[in-house]
Order: structure tokens, then sequence, then C-alpha cells
């Protein structure tokens, strides 16, 4: 069905949908898991809003090998879907009434789960510019759901590989989520 919606078969992604959804659906839940409580945006709309970018322009010229690269390319589309549902949030909210805050609130700003999201996407970027490979390391693994064998396979490398650059690149995106330099 992959390959049939690369080479322009038009019904191709509606009769994908359902080969796919259930899984699409586990891995939104467990994003969403992550997310602050009373999140409102919910597992469904997750999904659909990440599936209409991938069938819109996102597959586009894409090559996709196999259900696990297409999952990660999925994964990566829901990541940017919370993203840009955290950006909106935090526009609207400095858009709404500006009363005086108290400095209780502005000391706990680091705690705003859109905050953190925002602050966790902007580092992956960071990382991406300089280590690219243990970027997408993370982007599998954590937005992904992938364990190390399956990482290795959509990157083309050793599990071993696959380890190495998940410690790097915690310990880079620690350093610099607290403030110890960029990565």
């Amino acid at each position: 069905m992959l390959a049939s919606w690369q080479s322009g078969d038009r019904a191709a992604p509606d009769a994908l949908l359902p080969m796919v959804y259930d899984e699409l659906r586990r891995l939104a839940a467990s994003y969403l898991r992550r997310e602050r409580q009373g999140h409102t945006l919910q597992a469904t709309a997750l999904v659909h809003e990440a599936y209409m970018r991938l069938v819109g322009p996102g597959l586009e010229g894409a090559t996709v090998d196999n259900r696990r690269h297409f999952f990660a390319i999925a994964a990566k589309a829901m990541r940017r879907v919370l993203v840009d549902y955290a950006r909106r949030r935090s526009a609207q909210r400095r858009e709404g009434e500006r009363n005086a805050v108290p400095i209780e609130e502005v000391a706990s700003l680091g705690a705003d789960p859109d905050f953190e999201i925002l602050a966790l996407h902007d580092a992956l970027e960071r990382l991406h510019e300089h280590h690219p490979r243990q970027a997408e390391v993370v982007e599998l693994r954590y937005f992904g759901g992938l364990g190390n064998d399956e990482v290795a396979e959509v990157l083309g490398v050793s599990r071993a590989t696959v380890e190495r650059d998940w410690q790097v690149a915690r310990l880079l995106l620690h350093r610099d989520l607290s403030g110890g330099g960029g990565a």
C-alpha cells in the first residue's frame, strides 16, 4: 500500500489508514501520556491531524522503505502537531488579558508543559544541526516509541551505534535544557 501511495495512487491513503490506525492511535496515546493533565488534544485528533499532514504534502517525494519507516515519519508528524499546538496555546495566553502575575507563577514557568515541549523541540532542533543522527535516534525512540533494534533498522546502523547515540544525545539534551550550553 505504501508503494502504491508513493507511486501516486490517490486512493492508497484512504486504504492505508484502516491498516495503520490502531498503531497510530497507540503512538498518539503514548505521546499524550507525557503531556500535562487535562490536555485538550485527544489521541484521535492527534492521529487525524498528523495523518492529514502525511497525506497532504507530507510524503510527497519521500521514499518510505517499510512499515517501521512509515511510523517513524508519522512520529515526526505527531511531534510537529504537538509543537504547533503548544505554540498556539502559548500565543493565545500572551494575547489574553495582561494582568499582574505573582512572582511565584513566574518562577514556575519551567513547569509549564507547553513550555517544556517547546524547549525540548528547540533543543532537538539545535541537536539536529550538529548531530543529526543522534537527534533522529531521540525522535524515533522517545517520540516514535521504537526500540533500539527498530531504530537501527530504520537508520541503517548497528544496535550498538543506536545505544551510543542515545547516550550522547541524552547527555547533550540534558546539558542544553539545563542551561549548560547548546547541543
